[in-house]
């Protein structure tokens, strides 16, 4: 079984920055790539960003890139999304997401591929 518990999620300025956390348990953490979504109230939840299992390919929505980066540690079971430059449009819930498949060759956007996900950490950002 694979449980994901989000953290860092908070309050901050524009052009401020945050780092989000993801802790995974289970033992097949190291052979999946991992996401990162958002949802907006009153919008579909949209991919932010993906890494590849051994954290070598990484992949970004446009609205990121540049911005945001994502990493992993696989000694520790935990991805990251660091944020910087920070804007009210970034304001959703997070929710980060364990790849259904093992060493998956090309990373995906799709929620579809993703099988489990965590709960969630608020990000609001204020102009």
């Amino acid at each position: 079984q694979v449980q994901l518990v989000e953290s860092g999620g908070g309050l901050v300025q524009a052009g401020g920055s945050l780092r989000l956390s993801c802790a995974v348990s289970g033992r097949t953490f190291s052979m999946r790539a991992m996401g990162w979504f958002r949802q907006a109230p009153g919008k579909e939840r949209e991919f932010v960003a993906a890494i590849g299992y051994n954290g070598i390919s990484t992949l970004y929505a446009e609205s990121v890139k540049g911005r945001f980066t994502i990493s992993r540690d696989n000694a520790k079971n935990t991805v990251y999304l660091q944020m910087n430059s920070l804007k009210p449009e970034d304001t959703a819930l997070y929710y980060c997401a364990a790849d259904r498949t093992f060493v998956r060759g090309r990373l995906s956007p799709s929620p579809d591929d993703y099988d489990y996900w965590g709960q969630g950490t608020q990000v609001t950002v204020s102009s």
